[in-house]
């Protein structure tokens, strides 16, 4: 084993649930403003995973005041203080792209 290899090993975490596409998830992330650090929470469906090992990433997507937001978390990251899954949803793909053009019910997915 390469000390790249190690060194990746030693970073990751091992505290994440089973996180799945199609889960919908609460990611706490550490917020700082000044000197003070704050935790805040970001709940919604995950759409996308990416890469493997620490470089790993998934895709969270909400819709706040009928505005789709996505956002990127780096799954290793110390910046995130916590992952819960809420429930966990029934989908057919690797990828969820298609929940961007859909709104309202259309938009929502069968829970497993």
């Amino acid at each position: 084993m390469n000390i790249i290899d190690q060194l990746e090993k030693e970073g990751m975490r091992t505290d994440l649930p089973e996180i799945a596409i199609g889960d919908q998830v609460k990611v706490n992330v550490k917020v700082k403003e000044g000197e003070k650090e704050r935790i805040q929470t970001y709940e919604g469906t995950v759409i996308a995973r990416k890469n493997g090992g620490i470089r790993e990433t998934i895709v969270v997507r909400r819709v706040t005041f009928g505005v789709g937001v996505e956002r990127t978390f780096p799954l290793h990251s110390p910046k995130i203080a916590s992952i819960q899954v809420v429930r966990h949803g029934k989908v057919r793909r690797a990828k969820l792209y298609y929940l961007r053009n859909r709104t309202g019910k259309a938009a929502k997915l069968k829970e497993n």
